[in-house]
């Protein structure tokens, strides 16, 4: 029995949505995942605006303006890697009804943070979808940034608040004692003779350390350096966000020591607020030149330069010379032409 398609025909209709599109197909294979898109941001509108009012409400989460554009950077800078023919898989539709199934779940048990997780997968499996398994994975760096605009689950942010506040208090508390004041740490209340400077939930760095950790992650996906450089660029966003909250709130008891509440109310909420993220980019650019010179790559040796063996016709002997356009010694042995003419009377080697 002869299983072949008669010509004009098709018995497996799946095959024509799997197979590499073409360049006539591929406008369609956009505008379904344009709409794909578009249906997702409605589907999701109602949680991006209760996001985008905590960016503007909460002081530790005002970055999450930036990270829609550190992704971008992301797919910018990885641009030549993305697939150039696109094979679309249904088990992106898979992932789709799994992101749908995880933010019902979230609602229903009053998880927020689901509704993030889900978000972003759905990302992801309308790229497989699309594009399949490998416009998928080209999309994942930039999902992991994405995941740092959404705030953190209230347990964990909860446990760390605590212990980040008690530093900074701690560190600030032996900062003005250095300086000559006499600061007592009460709780998570500097105190300084009349004046009490509470360290508030808001000043505990938490913000700061997500801000970081988008722009140490960003960093780390787009240089070019080995494996553990960039992992040390990830891990970096840990002390450097602790330490420029430390020196931040530090400034901010000095300038209220000194001159007043309305002087560290500006310093705080204004300028300090704009020297951190530059202050952060100095300490990512001051690592990775010390990552440069610590960890030197090794020359790559040159392979060796062909020769030739010409038979020399005074001393029948073979000697090597570089090749040279058409076949020809390109550099003659100076040395040997020279002891040559020396055996010759009446000529001037000059």
């Amino acid at each position: 029995m002869n299983l072949t398609p008669r010509p004009g025909t098709t018995d497996a209709p799946f095959e024509a949505l799997t197979q590499p599109r073409s360049p006539t197909g591929r406008p369609v294979l956009v505008l379904f995942g344009f709409c794909l898109i578009v249906g997702l941001l409605w589907s999701y509108w109602p949680a991006l605006c209760s996001v985008e009012k905590r960016w503007s409400h909460d002081p530790q989460y005002s970055h999450g303006y930036l990270v829609p554009a550190f992704a971008l950077l992301v797919l910018w800078f990885r641009r030549k890697g993305m697939p150039v023919v696109t094979r679309p898989s249904w088990w992106g539709a898979a992932g789709l009804t799994v992101a749908a199934a995880l933010r019902l779940t979230g609602g229903y048990f009053y998880f927020d943070w689901f509704e993030g997780i889900s978000l972003l997968l759905s990302l992801l499996a309308a790229g497989v979808l699309v594009g399949g398994w490998r416009f998928g994975l080209w999309l994942c760096p930039a999902a992991a940034v994405l995941a740092f605009m959404f705030p953190l689950p209230f347990q964990a942010e909860t446990a760390l608040a605590g212990p980040l506040q008690q530093l900074a208090t701690t560190v600030g508390t032996y900062a003005l004692q250095t300086a000559g004041f006499a600061a007592v740490a009460e709780g998570n209340v500097i105190v300084v003779g009349d004046l009490r400077i509470g360290v508030l939930e808001a000043c505990s760095g938490l913000g700061m350390l997500s801000a970081f950790f988008a722009l140490s992650t960003t960093a780390a996906l787009i240089v070019r350096r080995p494996m553990f450089e960039r992992l040390t660029v990830f891990l970096s966003a840990v002390p450097i966000g602790v330490l420029m909250n430390l020196v931040r709130i530090t400034a901010t008891a000095y300038v209220y020591c000194t001159l007043g509440a309305v002087a560290a109310h500006t310093f705080f909420h204004d300028l300090a607020g704009w020297l951190m993220m530059p202050l952060a980019f100095a300490a990512l650019w001051l690592e990775l030149a010390l990552l440069g010179r610590l960890f030197v790559a090794a020359p790559v040796a040159a392979g060796p330069v062909p020769l030739t063996m010409p038979r020399n016709p005074t001393t029948g002997s073979h000697e090597p010379r570089p090749l040279g356009s058409g076949g020809r010694s390109a550099a003659p042995n100076r040395s040997r032409t020279v002891a040559a003419r020396q055996n010759e009377p009446g000529e001037d080697l000059l």
